[in-house]
């Protein structure tokens, strides 16, 4: 008796979007199933990565990752163009890091600047995160979404105490909207409701759940990523059907295994070697529990994930 494999159908399905303008815009979502079971639903769109760039160079970064883009990483067009040139990145996320005030406290025009000639370098999809400071992020990111009007961007991070500021600014100049939540599935779900009641498509929101590096909390986050696929899947529940991302760079480079050097940590290794492991597995953890766009740092990294995207589409 031939063996047959058994199959789950699901109710709901999570919505495609599209970002970017041209042949170079980019989609993700759009599957009807768990990730990559392709033999009981279709996956249309792989998981998609951003290579991170900042307005201020990366001082902060580990020297492993901070090297690659020596030369470049004082400008940020000049390191954008790098990465869509000689990278091959297919995303640029420009984090506005130099706005926030315990950081350089960067002026909105000098954002507004560093948008434009970032725009200017590259033909690729733009994601534009702000420092992460509530209210700075909503000065900031409003007038960035006007500077980019046309180029249909990612703009985030609009999180319950900032959302109504980034959400009008999304409305008004056409842009996609990350909602970011605090790790929790009802969070979640409630900001996209505030947002959607704004009037802002629910189709070009993308959850941002929040995430966490390999040994640090990765199950937690997990879990909660699970959870929010079974609701858009099993339940059919429209509020959590959107496309989920990761920005993962943050958490993996500020670990203990990615930043010790080896001169006190011999054991474990080629200090290169594990950051970029560090970071390659975290992405990967993140693209089994339903994450569709990363935002990452080291190109090798990078690499490795999309070979391993590759293999299990």
């Amino acid at each position: 008796m031939p063996f047959a494999i058994p199959k789950d159908s699901y109710a709901g399905k999570i919505n495609s979007l599209t970002f970017g303008s041209g042949d170079k815009a980019v989609t993700i979502g759009g599957e009807n199933g768990l990730p990559f079971l392709s033999f009981e639903s279709s996956i249309p769109n792989r998981p998609a990565i951003a290579l991170e760039i900042q307005d201020v160079a990366p001082s902060d970064w580990p020297d492993t990752v901070r090297k690659v883009y020596d030369g470049v990483s004082g400008s940020p067009a000049s390191w954008a163009k790098f990465c869509q040139d000689s990278l091959g990145a297919k995303i640029v996320a420009l984090r506005l890091v130099g706005t926030h005030p315990d950081r350089e406290d960067r002026s909105v025009d000098d954002a507004v600047k560093t948008v434009n000639e970032v725009l200017s370098a590259v033909d690729v999809p733009v994601m534009i995160l702000g420092s992460g400071h509530i209210e700075k992020d909503g000065q900031v990111l409003k007038a960035a979404a006007e500077a980019a009007k046309g180029k249909e961007c990612i703009l985030g991070k609009a999180q319950e105490e900032n959302y109504r500021t980034i959400v009008t600014a999304a409305i008004a100049n056409n842009h996609k909207l990350i909602a970011m939540s605090q790790l929790d599935v009802n969070l979640a779900k409630q900001l996209n409701i505030l947002v959607t009641q704004m009037g802002f498509n629910k189709d070009n929101i993308i959850m941002d759940p929040m995430s966490s590096a390999l040994g640090y909390g990765i199950e937690y986050t997990y879990s909660v990523m699970e959870r929010i696929r079974q609701a858009a899947l099993v339940q059919n529940d429209p509020m959590m059907q959107t496309p989920l991302l990761c920005d993962i760079g943050p958490n993996v480079w500020k670990t203990k295994e990615s930043a010790a050097p080896e001169s006190e940590l011999p054991e474990w290794g080629s200090l290169e070697e594990r950051g970029i492991v560090w970071e390659s597995v975290t992405a990967a953890t993140m693209i089994m529990a339903g994450c569709n766009l990363l935002i990452m740092r080291h190109p090798k990294a990078v690499e490795t994930v999309n070979k391993l995207v590759g293999e299990l589409m």
